[in-house]
């Protein structure tokens, strides 16, 4: 099993794919072309018209800048702080947070910007954002390698499925990538589920789900205006932008976000 959603798995992308691909990453500063767009690169069409789209809102870095704005607003709720030694005792040595850390890191890299510019091609233009300044990213780290159902046991799989339904629909039909890089760590994935399964219950996790999904809206319609006349948008892509934006990436940017601030600090 690849993916829950049909995908173009990075290294399996080749031709215009591959190129697109590599273009994604680079203009991003990702380690990590983000499923949308692997999603999108099955569709008929859709991968180059929501990029040529796009591309223009990325590299201009204003969905950075409207990213960071969209992050200093949100204030995601945190789970309880872990324990000292939580970590290394379900498996996570010290060794291993600099990984943990650059998984959250890839995808807060990609989340927040892919979120506010994909949703700048589904919304009419609604003022201009202002042309804020954004510091150079530094170079992404290397993620380790992305783990499908055969890779890991039953029991970790079991998880993996059931994080991913916190703060989503019952039926949710797209699992998002982040859990697959973080089951290399069960231990962690049950701290986390222990840690979000209190916030969604209160419905504060939905609270936050529901802000980032206002907030892109917002900043979506003030930067369309920078999108580039790509042509009519392939009907199957267009409904996967509404799936994408309306679910799994708003309610990863706030998990996202609030993973790096729970996560203990490396110290050097």
């Amino acid at each position: 099993m690849s993916d829950p959603v049909p995908a173009v798995i990075e290294a399996d992308a080749t031709g215009e794919t591959a190129r697109i691909f590599t273009d994604i990453r680079e203009t991003l500063g990702s380690p990590v072309v983000n499923l949308i767009w692997r999603h999108l690169a099955t569709v008929d069409g859709g991968l180059e018209w929501a990029w040529t789209a796009a591309r223009p809102i990325y590299a201009s870095r204003q969905a950075q800048a409207a990213a960071q704005r969209l992050y200093d607003r949100l204030d995601p709720p945190l789970p309880c702080p872990l324990a000292p030694g939580a970590l290394a005792s379900v498996g996570v040595p010290d060794a291993d947070l600099p990984k943990v850390h650059a998984v959250a890191d890839g995808y807060n890299r990609g989340n927040g910007p892919n979120l506010v510019a994909l949703t700048a091609l589904l919304v009419s233009p609604a003022g201009v954002a202002p042309n804020a300044p954004v510091k150079p990213s530094s170079a992404p780290t290397p993620l380790p390698r992305l783990l499908s159902e055969g890779d890991v046991s039953a029991e970790t799989w079991k998880l993996v499925r059931a994080i991913n339904l916190l703060g989503a629909r019952p039926d949710e039909p797209i699992l998002a990538t982040m859990y697959r890089h973080l089951a290399h760590w069960p231990g962690l994935l049950a701290l986390m589920h222990a840690g979000w399964s209190p916030l969604a219950e209160d419905g504060r996790l939905g609270d936050a789900i529901e802000r980032a999904r206002n907030i892109s809206r917002e900043e979506g319609a003030r930067l369309a205006h920078l999108r580039a006349d790509a042509g009519p948008a392939p009907e199957a892509a267009r409904t996967a932008l509404v799936e994408f934006t309306d679910h799994v990436i708003s309610r990863m940017v706030p998990i996202g976000r609030a993973l790096s601030k729970w996560l203990p600090p490396v110290t050097r």
